[in-house]
């Protein structure tokens, strides 16, 4: 069995370069998500924070730091505020999408309730800007207010947008970048703003972080139908189930003769589904390429991202965010 540096995922790497650093955030993510009145708080939260996710967003808060030299302590602050901010929106999103797994997990709402979830979600919101407040920095607050909306607003226009069959590819961005993507570059970007950093290379984290952000949903979606189900977490095929239009269902969509689009109408729109259609709409996304054609998309946003890094310093952070660009494209095969 390999051991060297080369044989780690990118993550793994990032994740024991930064290790003293992940060690401080999860130390302050613990002692914010306390409460002194409420114990519901801190048993919902230990569920979804503790349940062996990656701390892919806090960590690139921290790469970020590195990368452009930061000597401070608000990195820490920032990168705890990142994953407060996602965990929040995981335990809206579980309550919205009526959820029952998550990391291979049953759901918070599953195991308590959606009040439950909804409000504690609320809480992480509010902890969140306290901790960015602390930084002291109005661009920070400003970046990171602004990925709160956004995220939130991605969120809405995925309730109308993934049933409808006139939602287009560039509709479908649009929820992507707010509903993943805005809170990767939020999470790049506020590296090298608190930093300071020279605008151009504030500018490169935060195409970076959109850009591997994209990819990074671009793939959740394809995997969703050509995934392994105890690699992803989640059923094969929920998002057909769930009558979401992804990328892949979009480009089947667009190629749909008559009588597949009544099919498409009658699973997507009415959401009348029966046995043997998640067979068949699995069939007419390899007729028409959609898989093949979601593939390319996704590899052309990783090499966007590695693009992006170019007028970054030299660093080994700089060379574990290049792979991991690679590698989020690679979980396809």
């Amino acid at each position: 069995m390999q051991n060297s540096e080369f044989s780690q995922k990118p993550h793994d790497r990032m994740a024991a370069y930064l290790q003293s650093d992940m060690e401080e955030v999860n130390r302050l993510i613990r002692e914010r998500m306390a409460s002194k009145h409420a114990p519901r708080i801190p048993e919902v939260t230990a569920h979804l924070v503790e349940a062996g996710g990656k701390r892919l967003r806090p960590m690139l808060t921290l790469a970020a730091a590195h990368m452009c030299g930061y000597q401070g302590q608000y990195h820490i602050n920032l990168a705890a505020t990142v994953e407060f901010i996602h965990t929040a929106t995981l335990l809206h999103d579980d309550v919205v999408d009526e959820s029952g797994q998550r990391r291979g997990r049953p759901t918070a709402n599953l195991l308590w309730d959606n009040k439950s979830s909804v409000l504690v979600g609320d809480y992480l919101f509010s902890r969140s800007f306290q901790l960015m407040v602390e930084t002291g920095s109005l661009k920070v607050l400003d970046i990171l207010s602004n990925a709160s909306a956004t995220i939130a607003e991605g969120e809405v226009l995925q309730l109308t947008a993934s049933t409808d069959l006139k939602t287009t590819e560039e509709i479908y961005l649009q929820v992507v970048r707010g509903k993943t993507a805005a809170l990767f570059a939020a999470a790049t970007e506020v590296g090298g703003v608190i930093s300071g950093a020279p605008d151009d290379h504030i500018a490169a984290l935060y195409e970076y972080g959109d850009a591997l952000g994209i990819a990074f949903q671009i793939v959740d979606d394809l995997l969703d139908f050509q995934g392994d189900q105890g690699a992803i977490g989640k059923n094969v095929g929920d998002d057909f189930r769930e009558r979401k239009l992804t990328m892949p269902l979009i480009k089947a969509v667009a190629k749909a003769n008559a009588e597949e689009r009544e099919f498409w109408v009658r699973t997507i729109e009415k959401g009348k589904q029966v046995d043997g259609d998640l067979e068949r709409a699995m069939q007419l996304l390899q007729d028409h390429g959609a898989l093949a054609d979601t593939s390319v998309a996704a590899r052309s946003e990783a090499a966007r991202a590695k693009k992006a890094l170019a007028p970054l310093p030299d660093h080994p952070v700089k060379d574990m965010l290049t792979d991991l660009a690679d590698y989020v494209v690679e979980r396809i095969n």
